[in-house]
């Protein structure tokens, strides 16, 4: 399958069945390269189930996958060193310290230099706030400061992708914000990043592209500004001349026009505040206040899922 151009991760009809159950239902992803991807959806979605596939993990049942421009699972040995992957958790040696954890990673890895590891190890742990702790004892790391070094395991070599399942689960406030900025950092370096998560707050904040997964279905994907602007715009505007301001308002093309006493209220995607308020005035109407409300993200994804997302981050 010839790849789209720009991609860094690209399937088409992508599905997996367990048995008569589809979790992965015929999904077209397109991750560009150079994108902080976010991959939303409600736990159950079908997004881990995904990944694992991407990663070569599992063999799809149908549907077709290129990951940095090469056909996965069929050549996944000649592209997968160039992706790093933190999937379902990082597992380390409680009773090692950081840099020995990653030391014993390094050492099993064939295509590894160990004249380059302490190097390359101390490298990683810079890069990811954990210089100072490098020989303290796993067991004693913060949830934070495990999830970062499982991404710094992912970083023992220059990668041109990194893979993040749910990297802030079960994080409290500072640790997540600690996996966020360092996602921003790779991204700034120059790394793609595919990051899979529920909390909508926190992929809002970091990603340039979404994609939204539902019971095993792609919903909706591409760049983060054009999925906000499916969100609906409501004007509301409070006059003594409510008949005159929908007369006003239909005729600007607003939609969904309601009248509740002296309140009106009206659908107006696309239309500027000022340009609405300026057009009331000069028909005549007196108005007492005016506000505007836009769909939230999460608005939009609730409509295009049918349930809510964690947004406490």
């Amino acid at each position: 399958m010839p790849s789209d151009s720009g991609a860094a991760i690209h399937t088409r009809g992508l599905t997996k069945e367990f048995g008569h159950r589809r979790v992965v239902d015929g999904i077209d992803l397109t991750v560009p390269t150079g994108a902080v991807y976010g991959f939303l959806g409600p736990n159950g979605s079908g997004k881990t189930t995904t990944i694992r596939m991407l990663l070569a993990l599992a063999r799809p049942t149908r549907g077709d996958i290129t990951v940095l421009g090469t056909p996965v699972p069929r050549k996944a040995a000649q592209v997968l060193g160039r992706v790093g992957a933190l999937v379902e958790g990082p597992a380390f040696h409680p009773q090692l310290s950081g840099r020995a954890n990653l030391a014993r990673l390094d050492a099993a890895d064939a295509r590894s230099d160990p004249r380059t590891s302490r190097a390359r190890i101390d490298a990683a742990l810079h890069r990811v706030g954990l210089s100072q702790a490098r020989d303290k004892r796993y067991r004693v790391y913060s949830l934070g400061m495990k999830q970062r070094l499982g991404i710094a395991a992912g970083l023992l070599v220059p990668r041109d992708l990194l893979v993040l399942d749910e990297p802030t689960n079960g994080l409290d406030p500072q640790g997540t914000r600690e996996v966020r900025h360092l996602i921003a950092s790779l991204a700034a370096e120059g790394i793609t990043v595919l990051v899979s998560s529920h909390l909508l707050s926190e992929i809002e904040q970091v990603c340039t592209h979404l994609g939204v997964m539902r019971e095993g279905r792609l919903v909706a994907q591409g760049p983060l500004d054009e999925l906000r602007a499916r969100g609906r715009t409501t004007h509301r505007v409070v006059t003594a001349d409510p008949e005159r301001a929908v007369e006003v308002l239909v005729g600007l093309g607003a939609t969904d026009v309601h009248r509740d006493g002296e309140t009106v209220t009206a659908r107006a995607d696309g239309l500027v505040p000022e340009t609405v308020v300026a057009a009331l005035v000069g028909g005549g109407v007196g108005v007492r206040e005016f506000g505007v409300r836009t769909a939230s993200l999460e608005d939009v994804f609730i409509g295009l899922t049918g349930e809510g997302f964690d947004v406490s981050g």
